[in-house]
């Protein structure tokens, strides 16, 4: 028994997110060129294993949003060029940390570094990116472009810490679960609408927009990652689906689908989850009592309703094409189960 979210092919993603592409290819050309740059060290492995995860095609997304954000308030510099590429090395060094910590296998469709290098090899190499992130930070000149994603580098390593102490805990609550993918996902995409306008000298209401945008996004693009572990593809998700339920993680939709369960319904969920019995029977029967439960379909619902807060934060903002293609992210975020 599954659950169909009726995903679409890849010329939806593409359409949807053409906007923000169109907008900031001239500078994300910049931002490839300082990766390729600052990943490079006359120690082999760190480009070996930087580039192996730099070049397996994310969508690059939270550098856009960077991108975009400084270009919708005047500026005119490079220093967005410069934070831009420190958005994404944190992001990359948050993902092989993740994937150390969450002892996953694969990764957009390739073996993760950790299984190619070794555990302690990520985790220096994913320190060495942060590294060079603080490097171009301090490099912009911006005390409060600095304070924000210094400040966002804490909240994530907390996100992380507090995942770990609630790993295979089913009585996690949502509100628990929110403050994880807030501080784990949210953190940085919420910091990478900022810096825009922080260097921008844009107002701190506008400021405070763009936070806000970010910070829903992020809200709403985690929850849909939840939700398309038990019913997208793997080119979805860029890993294999129903790996959140193989690593016994404890995410909305299993947490729904457990309060509103039966005491035998519960049962199995503390073996597949509590005590790791998680093969793709049990995914099916996890994916079937989801189903039962409307726990994939309300997780989408709550998507959709950081989505909302996310496009209400950008309302009062003068009409400009940045501002169009920020909409359309969320469009895009939310669209990947539509």
């Amino acid at each position: 028994m599954g659950v169909v979210l009726n995903l679409e092919d890849g010329k939806r993603e593409a359409a949807s997110i053409k906007g923000l592409i169109d907008l900031t290819a001239a500078d994300m050309g910049r931002v490839n060129e300082l990766i390729l740059s600052k990943a490079g060290s006359d120690v082999q492995m760190i480009p070996e294993v930087a580039n192996h995860l730099i070049s397996s095609g994310g969508k690059r997304l939270r550098p856009m949003l960077t991108l975009a954000a400084a270009q919708m308030f005047g500026y005119a510099g490079d220093g967005h060029v410069k934070l831009a590429t420190s958005v994404e090395f944190m992001h990359t060094a948050t993902l092989l940390h993740d994937d150390v910590v969450d002892e996953s296998g694969m990764r957009r469709g390739k073996k993760t570094a950790r299984m190619i290098w070794g555990n302690q090899a990520s985790v220096l190499v994913g320190d060495f990116l942060l590294g060079q992130a603080f490097r171009m930070m301090v490099d912009v000149g911006s005390l409060d472009a600095l304070d924000i994603l210094s400040s966002a580098a804490s909240i994530i390593a907390e996100g992380e810490v507090m995942q770990l102490a609630a790993a295979k805990n089913l009585d996690t609550t949502e509100d628990e679960h929110f403050a994880v993918i807030k501080a784990k996902t949210a953190a940085l995409f919420s910091a990478a609408a900022e810096v825009g306008p922080v260097i921008a000298k844009a107002s701190r209401t506008d400021r405070a927009a763009l936070r806000s945008y970010g910070m829903n996004l992020g809200l709403a693009f985690q929850l849909i990652d939840d939700a398309l572990d038990y019913g997208g593809t793997s080119k979805d998700l860029g890993k294999n689906v129903g790996d959140d339920f193989r690593e016994g993680k404890v995410t909305l939709p299993v947490i729904l689908a457990y309060r509103r369960g039966t005491a035998a319904e519960r049962t199995f969920w503390k073996r597949a989850i509590e005590e790791n019995v998680a093969d793709d029977a049990g995914l099916e029967r996890a994916i079937g009592l989801m189903t039962r439960h409307s726990a994939i379909s309300d997780t989408i619902g709550r998507a959709r309703h950081f989505g909302e807060i996310a496009r209400d934060a950008l309302a009062p903002l003068e009409e400009t094409p940045q501002k169009a293609a920020l909409i359309d992210v969320i469009d895009f975020c939310i669209s990947r189960v539509n």
